[in-house]
């Protein structure tokens, strides 16, 4: 069954049709929390959670094309309240935990985890929605309310602020 046949039948309640989907998107959601979030425990609980939100309102999908989109755009929401209730239940300056990257034992190199610190919050959202769970600047756009062009140029901007700092550490 293909994608838009599933997508129609789990607004229309099919449980199977949802798990369907679930599956196609479940690598890249997990992929997607796991550079947000910084640990698989994390990850697992953002992605359960975006799972049973996207359940519950499967219903108010516009449309088929929109899914993709839809379903970040929760899981986006999901991994910001994780770190939100982190920040509450380690009595931590909230800047401190929304900065938290993915540690070294993640596959990532401590260079390209500095790399990363000197980016913005949503210029890291946005390179890490790029170049980790594959959205092109339409679809980043979407998740993050921002104009295709905006994402353009701060993607671009954040790629070479990194590679600045990258270079300078070389």
């Amino acid at each position: 069954m293909d994608e838009r046949m599933l997508i129609d039948r789990a607004t229309a309640g099919d449980r199977e049709a949802f798990a369907a989907l679930y599956l196609l998107y479940r690598d890249s959601l997990y992929r997607y929390a796991y550079f947000r979030l910084g640990n698989e425990s994390d990850a697992e609980d953002a992605v359960s959670a975006c799972i049973v939100a996207a359940y519950e309102n499967i219903r108010t999908l516009r449309s088929q094309q929109a899914f993709r989109g839809w379903i970040f755009r929760i899981l986006y929401r999901c991994c910001c309240a994780l770190v939100k209730e982190q920040v509450k239940a380690n009595d931590r300056e909230g800047e401190e935990a929304l900065d938290r990257l993915p540690s070294t034992d993640g596959g990532i190199g401590p260079e390209l985890k500095e790399a990363f610190g000197v980016l913005d919050e949503t210029d890291r959202e946005i390179v890490l929605l790029s170049v980790i769970a594959g959205y092109n600047s339409r679809e980043i756009a979407a998740i993050l309310s921002l104009k295709p062009s905006t994402v353009r140029s701060r993607l671009s901007r954040g790629l070479s602020k990194m590679r600045a700092f990258l270079d300078d550490t070389e």
